[in-house]
């Protein structure tokens, strides 16, 4: 009976992220136009955008190998298997064994090199330039989340989540400074990896300043699809991966189906209180230039280094 609520945890638990992803960013991108003092496209809008490219036959270039074909799919599969492997509303389920912090950095960076490969294969000057940006800032990203996942290691002794999660919602470590430390990491790690101001301004089409877009520009139809629903389907998984991280609390276990309906509230609001941080900072602050990106993730492997130092050293004086 538990392995059957388990497995179930977990088909709800990817359907709710896969529904969510779409209405997340429709919402992400009104609140910026509210902010800004326009009304803004509507929540669905993102929605009804994956149907009509869904719909459409994907146009390539003649030079595409089948590299750029099966990028789409190969992106979108890394993204989503990193989404079943993060625990949004319950802890314990089919895939907690998995689900660790090193494997989802893994798939993170499998699905970025898969696109920065796809980018160049075409040989165009605005795949070649993105990918090149996105592989910089990733050099300096996942230093940063691999030091972050160094400290919850030495505080928890695990690099699992489940454990990692289990062990922060029962109050047990306390406040410290360093898990401080890591969030604003982890925080700054998030922006760059979803490509968000002001490493990325996933809103425009500026030779001069296009990363993200930049790598998607030769894709159509269906093909662009599935790389939306992974850039979507992303930063819902990093807002879900640092709210379970930081803010367990209200968490559930797969083999309690009652806790499930409070979970799932739990990690709405969290997810939504995130957002809206995300859009308030996004409305509030310019995009960086390209040189200082190295600079802002600099910051961020810094905290993660002074995070994992005051843990270590804390720890052996206890």
């Amino acid at each position: 009976m538990t392995a059957l609520l388990a497995l179930l945890a977990v088909l709800l638990h990817v359907a709710l992220m896969l529904v969510a992803a779409p209405i997340l960013a429709g919402l992400l991108r009104r609140a910026q136009a509210r902010l800004m003092g326009r009304i803004g496209p509507p929540v669905f809008q993102p929605v009804r955008d994956l149907v009509r490219l869904a719909r459409k036959q994907p146009v390539l270039a003649e030079n595409a190998t089948w590299l750029f074909r099966v990028a789409p799919l190969a992106h979108f599969t890394a993204v989503a298997a990193a989404a079943a492997l993060v625990p949004s509303f319950t802890l314990g389920m089919t895939t907690a064994p998995l689900s660790d912090l090193l494997v989802v950095a893994g798939l993170f960076a499998l699905a970025r090199c898969v696109l920065a490969l796809a980018a160049m294969d075409i040989g165009t000057a605005f795949g070649g330039l993105g990918a090149s940006r996105e592989m910089t800032f990733g050099s300096f990203a996942e230093p940063a989340m691999l030091l972050v996942v160094l400290t919850l290691a030495l505080l928890a002794g695990t690099t699992n989540l489940d454990a990692i999660a289990t062990l922060l919602r029962e109050g047990s470590v306390g406040l410290r400074v360093s898990l401080g430390l890591a969030l604003v990491a982890i925080l700054a790690v998030a922006i760059a990896e979803n490509a968000r101001v002001p490493v990325d301004n996933p809103a425009t089409h500026l030779e001069l300043t296009m990363v993200h877009e930049a790598m998607t520009l030769e894709y159509s139809g269906r093909h662009l699809a599935l790389l939306e629903s992974a850039a979507w389907l992303k930063l819902l998984v990093w807002l879900t991966l640092i709210g379970t991280v930081f803010a367990p609390f209200a968490i559930g276990a797969a083999d309690a189906p009652l806790g499930w309906l409070s979970g799932i509230a739990a990690w709405a609001a969290i997810v939504l209180l995130l957002a809206g941080a995300l859009a308030l900072f996004e409305s509030s602050i310019a995009k960086m230039r390209v040189f200082r990106v190295p600079e802002f993730l600099g910051i961020a492997v810094l905290l993660g280094l002074l995070a994992a130092i005051f843990l270590f050293v804390s720890q052996g004086f206890i």
